[in-house]
């Protein structure tokens, strides 16, 4: 027999349609050669400190850094996972092959390496690597099987990530709760959630710490068109005043008209962050809830493989093109009749096989989006209009600059006007809507729309000039939005395209894990909401404020280190070298922490506020504390906050 394993029982059921296991056994379906089973997400973990030696069960300072000499794997401990892991291990050491199923990422790779390595398989092992779960996705797939050898790297890459947030989790959550802990809580230290509340944290101090000062801008109103003056911002009233003297009752001449013709492309297909920022932006939704969502539809075949980091796709996804857009007519024919009859565009913007590794852009399958709710359909539009847009004309536009004098001083005024909307029209409102919304304009139009009146060089007449004060504004609060925005290009919050794509390889966390991250934070009481604005806690600030080890809330460094595991993944980076230097920069950190005589702490919330906090250890019965040692390991609980 043919073991299949996959991610979930639903993945599971839909491969065993598809390669005909239809009877269904206890924990996998069988049928045709194959046996179809199924894992919960992970079902194996690394070991917890205590598992290595007893003396890691003490919470002490003196036993830390805790460095395994080599580390190791476990079943998670929980009834379903034992018993689910018990089949597939009966499954797998009868076995003739093995074809792993798991989700086609550096993730699922890891989770089905570590329960083939637990239950002793020992025959071949094959690779399904899909990237929608289409009945042809699916079947194509097995007809093209993978070796597991072609994506060791992709293994070794999700290792390094696993065993480098355990060292830096483990040690560092232990050194700072000992050293600076109050009240006996955990204060949670991870290698991307410490510098992502770190961002959120420097933002508040910039927006508590600015004083906002007075300018002066200096206008004038000729033909009902606000014209601005070229001297830009007058720091002193004084200032401004003296050259509204000076233009006051002078006439304003029309210098100069230009008038110049431009095109926008259509917006890049979307990527998993992307499709979060918009979410957020557009409908107030959280980045889990998109991921949530995104994989809900994935799952039910609407759309391809979410957690993507590419907006590009390969040039042989072209030709399938045709017959993807044919199963978006049942609701989208309006948009569709301009493409009818008409060869598809095809842009380097869009098609780049080079731009594409594992999987492409997020894009629909063509299956017809049916019994969705609200949520979901509101997802599947985003997605399903930008590709449609991809295939439209640019928008043409034409940009009108108006320069006038009065005096010696110089005013400008600009318009522009929309002369083919192109892609534009994917997106008006006059369209009937796959879902209704209210917003005033798209995110896409960031441009003001304003037509100038005709205007003639030489023109000349009375104006009203006015000297307006305006006062400096503070940075904004991080939202999900800007806050994925700035994980993804480590700190620097970049609206540009290109430049954001220059930066992404150095960004903090995957596209997949900054969802769970910031989950984390609010769990954490380390951050809160208010509105759509990610407000830092008293506690958030001060942990960021104890920490003076720049290693641990640096977006820079903590991008450099994810740029080692895509080299890792790319066979570019020594696995084994990433893990010794993230195991001597412990050791440094846990020196310098130890060094510090300033008795600082960090106020941590009370029982009732807890909420969905870390429970405090005063409150475990299971918990002593002797000599300040403090017994027994977090177990299952800090397990979770080092898997990020």
């Amino acid at each position: 027999m043919i073991v299949c394993i996959a991610e979930k029982p639903s993945v599971a059921r839909e491969i065993a349609r598809i390669i005909g296991a239809t009877t269904a056994r206890d924990g996998y379906l069988e049928g045709n050669g194959y046996q179809v089973t199924w894992t919960y997400g992970h079902l194996c973990t690394l070991k917890e400190p205590h598992d290595y030696t007893e003396a890691w069960k003490i919470w002490s300072l003196g036993q830390l850094p805790m460095i395994p000499q080599r580390f190791g794997i476990k079943l998670i401990h929980q009834e379903h996972i034992e018993r689910q892991f018990a089949v597939i291990q009966n499954l797998m050491q009868k076995a003739e092959g093995i074809v792993n199923c798991g989700d086609a990422g550096q993730e699922g790779e890891l989770i089905q390496r570590w329960v083939m390595q637990k239950a002793g398989a020992k025959c071949p092992v094959k690779r399904l690597w899909i990237s929608s779960m289409t009945d042809e996705a699916i079947a194509e797939g097995f007809q093209m099987l993978k070796d597991q050898d072609d994506y060791q790297s992709l293994y070794l890459a999700g290792v390094s990530r696993a065993i480098g947030d355990w060292l830096l989790g483990m040690n560092a959550t232990r050194l700072y709760t000992l050293k600076y802990g109050q009240n006996h809580q955990v204060l949670s230290i991870g290698r991307v959630q410490t510098p992502t509340l770190a961002l959120i944290v420097n933002r508040q101090k910039e927006i508590e710490q600015f004083k906002p000062e007075a300018y002066w801008i200096l206008s004038t109103t000729y033909r009902d068109t606000q014209f601005l003056s070229t001297k830009g911002k007058f720091t002193k009233k004084e200032e401004g005043e003296k050259f509204l003297q000076t233009i006051s009752g002078k006439p304003f001449t029309v210098t100069d008209v230009q008038k110049k013709n431009g095109t926008e492309q259509p917006p890049q297909l979307y990527d998993l962050t992307s499709l979060q920022v918009d979410c957020n932006k557009k409908y107030s939704m959280s980045a889990e809830q998109t991921l949530n969502i995104i994989q809900g539809l994935y799952e039910r075949k609407l759309t391809t493989y979410p957690r993507v980091d590419t907006q590009y796709l390969s040039d042989d996804i072209y030709p399938k093109c045709p017959q993807t857009l044919q199963g978006l007519m049942e609701t989208y024919s309006q948009l569709l009749a301009p493409l009818g009859g008409k060869t598809l565009k095809k842009s380097k913007r869009v098609f780049d096989s080079s731009k594409v590794t594992d999987h492409h852009a997020i894009i629909p399958t063509g299956v017809p989006a049916r019994n969705l709710t609200d949520m979901e359909r509101h997802v599947y539009d985003l997605i399903a209009r930008r590709f449609i847009a991809v295939f439209y004309p640019d928008c043409k536009f034409a940009t009108t600059t108006v320069m006038g004098r009065v005096e010696d001083i110089d005013f400008k005024a600009t318009g522009k006007t929309i002369l083919e909307e192109g892609w534009r029209a994917v997106y008006k409102k006059d369209v009937k809507d796959f879902v209704q919304t209210t917003d005033k304009k798209d995110s896409n139009d960031n441009n003001e729309e304003r037509t100038l009146p005709a205007f003639v060089k030489g023109e000349s007449g009375e104006h009203v000039p006015s000297l307006t004060e305006k006062w400096t504004t503070p940075p904004k609060f991080y939202t999900e939005a800007t806050l994925l925005r700035a994980m993804e290009t480590a700190g620097k919050f970049v609206e540009d395209e290109q430049l954001r794509a220059a930066l992404k390889e150095n960004g903090i966390g995957r596209p997949s894990s900054r969802a769970g991250i910031i989950e984390t934070l609010f769990k954490r009481h380390y951050i809160k909401r208010e509105k759509k604005n990610l407000i830092a806690t008293p506690t958030g600030i001060e942990l960021i404020d104890t920490i003076k080890e720049e290693l641990l809330k640096s977006c820079e460094l903590t991008g450099i280190w994810e740029k080692k595991l895509r080299d890792i993944e790319a066979r570019k980076y020594d696995p084994a070298q990433f893990i010794d230097e993230l195991k001597e920069q412990i050791r440094q950190i846990v020196i310098d922490v130890l060094a510090d005589n300033s008795n600082r702490r960090v106020t941590t919330l009370s029982d009732a506020d807890m909420g969905n906090c870390l429970p405090s250890l005063r409150t475990r019965t299971s918990y002593q504390r002797k000599d300040s040692l403090w017994m027994q390991p977090m177990e299952r609980r800090l397990q979770l906050q080092v898997t990020i």
